[in-house]
């Protein structure tokens, strides 16, 4: 990873946004722009300097993982130590940080550890974030890890097609699904798996839980691994038994819906385009009421990233960005249905990472 490039790319933002410096502490964040990986940090970036701050546990850590910005090891909060740095620097007269990512309480800190004369308008909270921005375009580093990391969602799929039965527990699926995550190198889960069957399967973030998968009914899959850092996200609804013919014609419907919105992915294509081709699919089908939520999210070093797939959202899709095309189908009491892949933009539309099979399965 050129975390040198990343820098400078902030750092061209910073200048276009008028701002002398930056605080970042968000860790996603942090991993992104130095490749240090550790639970406590903070980074400073300033027009000609970055330094990292972190404490005594991670000195070999970020000695090895930081080598686009100095590393210093402190006693106190690294974010704190981090502010009291930034004041010092000659021509620094504020400094900007995200307000979604600081609490009430860590600002009041900050503002503790500034000379009195600072304290009012030192630090700046920024409009909106710069390096969330950046993180949204992958380069072909970050695309090449998604890929890997949502090839080896394909292959706990493909697995666990042969371990599920009627009267076994969701939670024996879910369970069996991130063993075997773990043993294909996972460095674990990126949310917590959702294993839904039955009436159960319509609720959209049904947790997995001791029911007993039944006879004849819905499943819903959805999960996720992280591999070196990276995010995977898919979803299959499978069924037990043989379906009805309205439970089949759903299904379709729901798979029409989730191909139009995929086919709908362009660099150039605003976020709410790519929502309303899944949404007009389900209208169609008299279903839309039953489509809960948005049609998908950006993913990356978080599971959940801008942009958002959703109605009237007119952010325009980029080539780099990936995003989940997830449309769903929730009949309360009865079943639902969703299918979910991951799809990089690309100059040409889209390329999808997850080519598990979408065709109704019966099992």
């Amino acid at each position: 990873m050129d975390h040198l490039r990343r820098i400078g790319q902030l750092r061209r933002r910073l200048t276009r946004a008028g701002l002398p410096c930056i605080l970042v502490t968000h860790l996603p964040d942090l991993r992104y722009l130095s490749g240090f990986t550790g639970s406590s940090g903070a980074l400073a970036v300033t027009r000609r300097a970055a330094r990292l701050f972190t404490d005594g546990r991670y000195t070999a850590q970020a000695a090895e993982q930081v080598k686009a910005a100095q590393v210093e090891i402190v006693k106190s909060s690294p974010s704190v130590a981090a502010v009291e740095w930034l004041a010092a620097q000659s021509g620094v007269e504020f400094a900007g940080f995200d307000p979604a990512r600081t609490t009430v309480a860590d600002l009041a800190r900050w503002k503790a550890a500034l000379p009195s004369k600072l304290r009012r308008g030192f630090l700046s909270a920024l409009p909106s974030p710069l390096v969330e921005t950046l993180r949204q375009v992958k380069d072909e580093d970050e695309l090449a890890l998604m890929r890997e990391a949502a090839l080896l969602g394909c292959k706990l799929f493909e697995h666990i097609l042969g371990f599920i039965r009627p009267g076994i527990q969701e939670i024996q699926v879910a369970a069996e699904i991130e063993h075997r995550a773990r043993l294909l190198g996972a460095e674990g889960m990126s949310f917590e798996t959702i294993a839904a069957a039955g009436a159960r399967s319509a609720l959209p973030h049904g947790r997995a839980t001791s029911a007993l998968l039944p006879r004849r009914g819905f499943l819903t899959l959805d999960f996720g691994v992280i591999l070196k850092g990276y995010c995977s996200d898919m979803t299959r609804t499978v069924h037990l038994g043989r379906p009805t013919e309205a439970e089949r014609d759903t299904y379709l419907a729901v798979l029409e819906a989730q191909e139009a919105a995929i086919a709908a992915v362009a660099a150039g294509a605003s976020c709410g385009e790519v929502d309303e081709a899944a949404r007009s699919v389900l209208r169609k089908a008299n279903l839309a009421e039953a489509f809960t939520h948005s049609t998908g999210h950006g993913v990356g070093l978080e599971i959940h990233e801008p942009p958002r797939l959703g109605a009237a959202q007119t952010a325009r899709l980029l080539p780099g960005m990936v995003v989940t095309i997830e449309p769903g189908v929730y009949l309360a009491g009865r079943y639902g249905i969703r299918i979910e892949d991951m799809v990089a933009v690309t100059r040409a539309g889209a390329e999808v990472l997850t080519p598990s099979p979408k065709a109704l399965i019966e099992l």
